[in-house]
């Protein structure tokens, strides 16, 4: 109950900010780098100029949206020089969308301004640029080779991260399938037999609960693993 009203006072709090709060502070921090600021010129909120150089704009806004977005899409077609400002607020939440958005800006060459309302701090989080991807080749190497030791295609597109078939999972299911056809065994039998080269390790790990050793290298199955099989039998890789 406490949880929910400190929510609800924050949503009040953010519900009362309005868009001209941020303008002073705004207008403030631009005049002290040599700009003359004025406010709603044209469809713009905010347009700055400096000797000469090109616009620089600034949309207000009382938080991130799609339509902050769109808006400062649409003045990068008066600009390379866009900007949105946003209020800036406290804990773990903001603080991940901040993260998120200043990566989304980033790839769109905008630039993202936070103003700190209770003593008009003004902060330049991300400056527009042109957007030059760094290829991972990691990622890369990890995406292609978990595709090529798929079998098969046992996940529907657009499925939760939770329960997805991977090919470790493929795996552990293949050393499931042995234990229950064979009772107790060591995990190089295992492997030689299911042609899981990890299997040993794969079982001595047991990140699914569906093995338990009971000698040193012989691993049985869980009745968690009994239950995987029938839960799971859709994507059981077939030899």
């Amino acid at each position: 109950m406490a949880c929910w009203c400190r929510v609800k006072r924050l949503e009040n709090a953010m519900a009362a900010i309005k868009e001209t709060d941020l303008y002073p502070a705004i207008k403030s921090f631009l005049e002290g780098q040599g700009y003359e600021v004025k406010s709603e010129i044209g469809a713009a909120d905010v347009v700055a100029l400096r000797d000469g150089e090109e616009p620089l704009i600034i949309e207000l806004k009382t938080g991130f949206s799609l339509s902050l977005f769109h808006q400062c899409i649409a003045r990068q077609s008066i600009t390379d020089l866009v900007y949105l400002a946003v209020p800036r607020a406290t804990g773990k939440r903001f603080a991940k969308s901040l993260l998120d958005n200043k990566a989304l800006c980033r790839r769109l060459g905008l630039g993202l301004i936070t103003v700190r309302l209770r003593d008009g701090h003004v902060e330049a989080q991300v400056d527009p640029a042109p957007y030059r991807p760094r290829p991972s080749v990691k990622r890369k190497q990890r995406l292609l080779r978990e595709f090529a030791r798929r079998v098969g295609d046992p996940n529907t597109g657009g499925a939760t991260r939770s329960g997805l078939v991977t090919a470790y999972r493929q795996d552990a299911l293949q050393c499931a399938i042995f234990l229950s056809q064979n009772g107790p065994s060591k995990g190089a039998i295992v492997a030689r037999t299911t042609g899981v080269e990890r299997a040993t390790r794969l079982m001595a790990d047991d990140h699914y609960g569906w093995f338990e050793r009971v000698e040193k290298g012989i691993y049985s199955l869980t009745p968690a693993g009994q239950k995987a099989l029938v839960d799971y039998q859709h994507a059981v890789p077939t030899q």
